[in-house]
């Protein structure tokens, strides 16, 4: 053997292996056998490293020692005396070692070795590669087994049976049938082969580009939808069009929850192995659903473009892709009175993106030629909602109504959009058919015999009138008048123009003025209320044209320019007794003077005028801002609805009520919501009951002479703006309160204006009034709706107040607003005029294209909130300015 292989010679001491030898030795009274006894070649040089026998140097310690035993399935037997370190019977093979003189335990083995046997420390605690091969293996099988049992036991849906939604029964408030609406009679199944391949297309497009080559399922988008549903996220998952199709086949569990999803996948899975991609495809689109309440691919074909489903270009199929996203906030049209952010011109942007985006993804899939796309860039030529005839005239807008209500008052109906889509519904409705006839039959009869489009294009066109009738006992909508027919009309007027109401904003003026008294122009704006002085009915103000108006203190008010504001009447003219031109409130209201009720809201203060009027029941939400002066005199857009619930406060003594349209609903299990009426004080009787007596004035003898019924007892106010660009009427009775609304508004879908036109020669007239009109079809309308009632008279009220302003100050200024004169006989003539600043039109909300929506008149809105004019500005309407002048501008004029 070569030198380097030789192990050096050991020391002739032993060292300390050679001690613990011979000292085992000594303890056994045996000698150490001699080196070489065992016969082992090994042994001749040396006995290793550690000085130790063979054996210890063949398996490395005793914890491999056992391990070989274990596997030699014997047992380690005890060392022989004397023989230190000798494994096996006396005289083995592996020659002397160390020895501890006990037996080895018993080779024992364990179906899962873990923690892990001979191992020491961290080691014993990770598992061995065998131990997770076979748990991941067993996971696996597990899983197998599971989905093999989940994919015998479910079936396929049959789309057909299962895929029908029910209808929504409306009825009454007398609780006879108004319509049956909301499920299969607006579905109508279609054959694939009607069904056009840019449809199919596109849906697989955006939706799920794998579709004829996957299982039925998206493992990834699976995972992603459990996840968020675990940890409380979003429910949304990437569902393939096969598990919606089966979705929307088990409509009675439209839970997102894990164990649905778990069902969906099993019978998606199933579907996709035995049902063909085509039948699937035509299941899918045939009952999804598109908005409008249009289920299925021919409906919304109908819905959207009155047309076939299989006469749909490519252009609109990716449009109606778009919908599925979620009609709600991709309908062109917009869904205001379900959520703010779903106007009209947010959803159009929404629609054309996801649209152009689909359509991309047509030509990147190979589905479109890039020349055919290049043709639609625009939003296609959709049609105006609702083509189902039995919405059609009022009961559209009606239906919409109480829907709004029920949705935007979720928390208390319980009742969601999507609740309503799935149907099987008895809506108990507030609205009085008889009176729905008679308030349409009322604007038709206005409409035939004055507004003549054809005779006078320039004048009558785009005329719009608006109603609402709530019942002041109970805040009742018992009628409305929503336009001309809803299903060509899509804005409901009664519920959402963006219409100012001019003077009839003047009686919560009054309100304030009364309930919380004018200030102390000795001390702060903050005052108490025993620090102010509550006005009189008698109480005198100057009805001077060009009024200069001041501040609580007498100081000129001027705006953040320095300019004065000066309040002009209509028709520039001075009311009252010269030379100071003193007039009473109450005359002031009846001959609606502006400069009088612009200089008691300064005097009261304008952050309690609109306090009043949203006391009354007014949407704080649809208010203009408190900036300006012209805030007393109508600046601001509250609906109809909300108007004649704000005046049915005045007609209960103060006692406020919150309009609503939907008494009770119940379904197959029962009773679903009812209403329960609260009512809060809005004002004390004494307040409220001389509010009355005051508007009373009006109609016997003022503006509203129009508007007196036989042997009745009514209180009113007329209303005309700026621009004579809307003109109201607003009365009640102590049954019935009422509001009419008209105006020029050319709110077709290709106007992207949408801006309210001037009167002047509409209708004949030379000028549109409250008094004229509207105070007609007031007239004609509660006639009717009130006939076979007895009448009732109203509260007489007691005194109150202080008179002030005995003889007061002149201050003048000019600027736009309203006088309305007497109307001297029963045909309208021009008797007011409203030139009051108005809104700028970058912040004006129109109906339903309104960014900034108020709150919900039973689901509805009551128009956008708009900021106060520039100084410099005058705005003519809500769209647009005006030019400053002397006459009609904000700030024209000298003073005065």
């Amino acid at each position: 053997m070569s030198e380097h292989r030789r192990k050096p010679p050991q020391p002739q001491g032993g060292g300390r292996a050679a001690a613990r030898r011979g000292q085992s030795g000594s303890s056994s009274g045996r000698r150490a056998a001699p080196r070489g006894a065992t016969g082992s070649p090994s042994d001749s040089y040396g006995s290793g490293p550690a000085g130790s026998g063979g054996e210890e140097r063949q398996y490395g310690g005793r914890a491999e020692a056992r391990r070989a035993a274990q596997r030699s399935g014997g047992r380690r037997r005890a060392a022989e005396p004397g023989r230190s370190g000798q494994r096996g019977a006396p005289g083995g093979p592996h020659g002397p070692g160390r020895g501890r003189g006990r037996t080895a335990p018993p080779g024992k083995k364990r179906f899962i070795d873990y923690p892990r046997a001979g191992k020491y420390g961290v080691r014993r605690w990770v598992p061995s590669w065998k131990l997770v091969s076979g748990l991941f293996l067993a996971f696996l099988g597990s899983l197998v087994a599971v989905a093999g049992i989940g994919y015998a036991m479910v079936g396929v849906p049959q789309i057909d049976e299962t895929a029908k939604a029910q209808n929504n029964v409306y009825y009454w408030s007398d609780k006879s049938e108004m319509v049956s609406t909301g499920g299969e009679t607006n579905r109508q199944i279609v054959n694939l082969s009607q069904i056009p391949k840019a449809m199919q297309n596109a849906v697989i497009s955006q939706e799920n580009k794998t579709f004829y080559s996957d299982s039925g399922i998206d493992p990834k988008g699976i995972a992603r939808a459990v996840f968020n549903m675990a940890t409380g996220g979003e429910t949304q998952g990437g569902s393939t069009i096969t598990q919606q199709y089966v979705k929307n086949a088990r409509l009675g569990d439209q839970s997102q929850t894990i164990s649905r999803k778990f069902k969906e996948i099993f019978i998606s899975v199933k579907v996709g192995t035995t049902v063909s991609k085509d039948d699937i495809m035509a299941g899918y689109l045939n009952s999804a659903y598109y908005g409008r309440n249009a289920y299925g691919i021919q409906a919304a074909a109908r819905a959207y473009f009155n047309k076939d489903a299989i006469k749909l270009n490519e252009g609109e199929c990716a449009f109606l892709a778009a919908m599925l996203k979620g009609a709600t906030y991709y309908d062109p049209a917009g869904s205001p009175s379900i959520d703010a952010k779903a106007s009209a011109q947010a959803n159009s942007k929404r629609a054309l993106v996801q649209m152009q985006d689909t359509l991309d993804k047509m030509v990147e899939y190979g589905h479109l030629s890039p020349d055919v796309r290049a043709k639609y860039t625009k939003l296609p030529n959709w049609k105006n909602p609702r083509f189902n005839t039995a919405l059609s005239g009022q009961v559209g807008y009606l239906v919409d109504l109480a829907n709004s209500y029920l949705v935007n008052n979720s928390k208390d109906t319980g009742i969601t959009e999507q609740k309503l889509r799935d149907g099987g519904l008895s809506i108990y409705t507030t609205f009085d058919k008889k009176k729905v006839n008679e308030l349409e039959k009322a604007v038709k009869k206005v409409q035939k015999a004055s507004i003549k489009p054809k005779e006078r294009p320039e004048t009558d066109t785009h005329v719009q009138f608006g109603g609402a009738s709530v019942s002041p006992a109970t805040g009742a909508i018992e009628a409305i008048y929503g336009g001309e027919d809803a299903t060509k009309h899509f804005t409901n007027n009664a519920n959402e123009t963006g219409a100012q109401v001019g003077s009839t904003f003047k009686p919560f003026v009054l309100a304030a003025a009364m309930k919380w008294g004018v200030r102390d122009k000795n001390l702060g704006p903050d005052q108490a209320q025993d620090e102010r002085t509550k006005v009189s009915p008698k109480s005198l103000y100057s009805g001077k044209n060009k009024l200069k108006i001041r501040d609580y203190k007498g100081d000129i008010w001027r705006n953040e320019k320095g300019e004065e504001w000066n309040q002009v009447n209509d028709g520039d003219q001075s009311l009252g007794s010269p030379p100071q031109y003193k007039i009473d409130l109450r005359e002031a209201m009846r001959e609606s003077v502006n400069s009088a009720f612009v200089q008691l809201g300064m005097d009261v203060g304008l952050d309690k005028v609109k306090e009043a009027a949203v006391d009354a029941g007014v949407l704080e939400s649809s208010l203009t801002g408190t900036d300006y002066p012209s805030f007393s005199i109508g600046t601001s857009q509250p609906s109809a609805i909300r108007m004649a619930g704000a005046y049915a406060t005045f007609a209960t003594s103060g006692k406020q009520r919150s309009p609503f349209s939907v008494e009770k609903v119940t379904d197959k299990d029962g009773e679903v919501y009812t209403h329960e009426t609260v009512t809060k004080n809005a004002f004390t009787a004494q307040v409220a009951d001389n509010v009355t007596d005051v508007l009373k004035t009006v109609v016997e003898r003022g503006t509203g002479t129009n508007a007196q019924l036989t042997g009745r007892e009514v209180a009113g106010k007329t209303g005309t703006t700026d621009g004579n660009r809307s003109a109201w009427f607003v009365g009640y009775t102590p049954q019935l309160s009422t509001a009419i609304s008209m105006f020029r508004l050319d709110d077709n879908e290709k106007n992207q204006n949408r801006e309210f036109l001037e009167m002047y020669g509409t209708g004949g007239q030379k000028k549109i009034h409250g008094a004229s009109f509207p105070s007609l079809i007031w007239h004609d309308y509660m006639e009717q709706a009130l006939k076979g009632k007895k009448p009732e008279p109203f509260p007489v009220p007691e005194p109150i107040g202080e008179i002030i302003n005995d003889i007061p100050t002149p201050t003048a200024a000019p600027t736009p607003t309203e006088t309305e004169e007497s109307s001297p006989s029963p045909s309208p003539t021009p008797s007011e005029s409203l030139t009051s600043p108005t809104p700028t039109p970058t912040e004006t909300c129109f109906g339903f294209q309104c960014n900034d929506i108020g709150g919900s008149d039973n689901g509805g809105t009551d128009g956008g909130v708009t900021s106060s004019p520039t100084p410099t500005e005058t705005s003519t309407d809500g769209n647009s300015n005006g030019n400053a002048n002397g006459n009609g501008g904000i700030f024209g004029g000298p003073s005065g």
